[in-house]
């Protein structure tokens, strides 16, 4: 099989925006510059094809490692406040600490990340990254930590990650250029999102064995590594672009740029609201782990397990779309809602694990596609502010989430709390589909699938 590519813009939302749309895009920044991307689906050797670039494989073994590390902090620290605490609530406030610095400063950090060298900006951050989980160990292990020193350092790490989130987005398309790009995207989304699967099952298994404290100092020498990590690439092989002038309003700029292309503001919405409610899975499994199926830290790691496997084959299969578009977002947030419901329902924990196999694919598959939907749709000069709104959805969601859902576990129970995980994301989508195709956007279609009859979104033409 062989691949075939066009150059053709960026993709964009079938029906073309207003004057008044398009005249406050173009007053954000140029137009989006063409883009080589794939129109058929990929030969398995080339899943991974950005990968053979030095760099982005550096590059890509140093985000994995931070990545899982970062998530076994996570974990490792929900879990220690729960036993400390006894309350999910208090599991929430962590989650609320460590992810509100990214409602506050978001949007400035992706000014920042435009402004400054993305290499220099995440050896800077790794560093205090590391600084920070090595206190937070030092204290755990000497069994001083209380619940509210694990909130200020959560919180510190939050804003840290406000600049080194952003950043850690946006320098994949100076490692690779443009003729890799979509395919590096895939695979940095699948990284950041397979980060978040696999960290949390190690965490479990840490804190069964040896305690959070260690899961802790593991993530402080993970930072150094990738700080070391950083070091090794090679600058003349960069493409980098020369920053945009100090200006007056750049930051609305860039939010007038996002919100006047449906193909990134609506995965931005649909991502807002899975992050609230669907990415709470470390206040929703530590209860079930704990109240539901009595399995202890054990269990809790068991059932990160089962996400990771999911998301494992959700990464594969993510680097071999041949296309993504504004719909594969919308269906997928409901999918993805609708399983987690269905987990909810699960009587025993085999069901249940195994379900979650499906969540942990479904929820990879997804994200990965609006992560590239977005940075495909947007030009790489305001790229930066427009992942900072992304990233501030999908972290600073969390922290609304995490208290909310909390709450909720605390007040309902643990299968109320999963089943509104779920439940509220597949509404959300729902109703996103119902208003893009009342725009024009999208449009419901009856197709016989072996003479059975079967509804089918596609994006109308025309």
């Amino acid at each position: 099989m062989t691949t075939s590519t066009s150059t053709i813009p960026v993709i964009t939302s079938p029906t073309e925006e207003t004057a008044a749309a398009r005249a406050a895009t173009l007053a954000a920044s140029p137009p989006t510059e063409p883009m080589s991307i794939v129109q058929t689906r990929p030969p398995w050797r080339h899943t991974f094809i950005a990968l053979k670039v030095p760099n982005f494989r550096i590059w890509t073994a140093g985000n994995l490692v931070a990545m899982t590390a970062g998530w076994m902090q996570r974990v490792a620290q929900d879990w220690l406040v729960l036993e400390l605490t006894h309350s999910s609530t208090a599991v929430g406030i962590t989650v609320a600490a460590q992810f509100a610095p990214m409602l506050f400063f978001g949007l400035l950090g992706g000014v920042i990340v435009d402004r400054f060298s993305k290499r220099m900006l995440m050896m800077i951050t790794q560093s205090v990254f590391a600084v920070l989980a090595l206190g937070l160990a030092a204290l755990t292990l000497s069994g001083n930590v209380e619940a509210w020193m694990v909130w200020g350092i959560a919180f510190l790490t939050g804003l840290v990650t406000v600049i080194d989130n952003p950043a850690r987005q946006v320098i994949v398309s100076e490692l690779v250029g443009q003729k890799n790009l979509r395919n590096a995207i895939s695979v940095n989304s699948s990284v950041f999102q397979l980060g978040g699967m696999i960290g949390p099952a190690i965490a479990g298994a840490l804190l069964l064995a040896v305690g959070a404290g260690w899961a802790f100092a593991i993530n402080g020498a993970a930072c150094i590594l990738v700080v070391v990590m950083l070091t090794l690439l090679n600058a003349s092989q960069m493409t980098r672009l020369a920053p945009p002038p100090r200006a007056a309003g750049q930051l609305r700029a860039g939010l007038r740029y996002a919100v006047g292309k449906p193909t990134i503001i609506w995965p931005v919405i649909l991502v807002a609201f899975f992050a609230v409610f669907g990415l709470t899975m470390p206040v929703i499994l530590a209860t079930y782990a704990s109240s539901v199926f009595h399995v202890g830290a054990g269990g809790y790691g068991l059932f990160n397990s089962m996400i990771a496997i999911g998301a494992l084959t959700g990464a594969l299969l993510s680097t071999r779309r041949a296309s993504i578009r504004l719909r594969t977002v919308v269906i997928g947030v409901g999918v993805t809602g609708l399983l987690q419901a269905v987990t909810s329902q699960m009587p025993a924990i085999v069901p249940f694990a195994l379900l979650l196999v499906t969540v942990g694919m479904a929820s990879l598959l997804f994200q990965t596609a609006s992560n590239s939907l977005v940075q495909l749709s947007s030009n790489i000069a305001v790229r930066g502010r427009v992942m900072s709104l992304y990233v501030l959805v999908l972290l600073g969601g969390q922290a609304v989430g995490g208290p909310l859902m909390g709450w909720i576990v605390s007040t309902f129970g643990v299968h109320i709390g999963m089943l509104v995980s779920g439940g509220v994301p597949a509404l959300a989508a729902l109703v996103a589909g119902v208003v893009l195709a009342r725009r024009g956007h999208l449009t419901l279609q009856v197709r016989m699938l072996h003479h059975v009859p079967t509804l089918h979104i596609a994006q109308r033409v025309g």
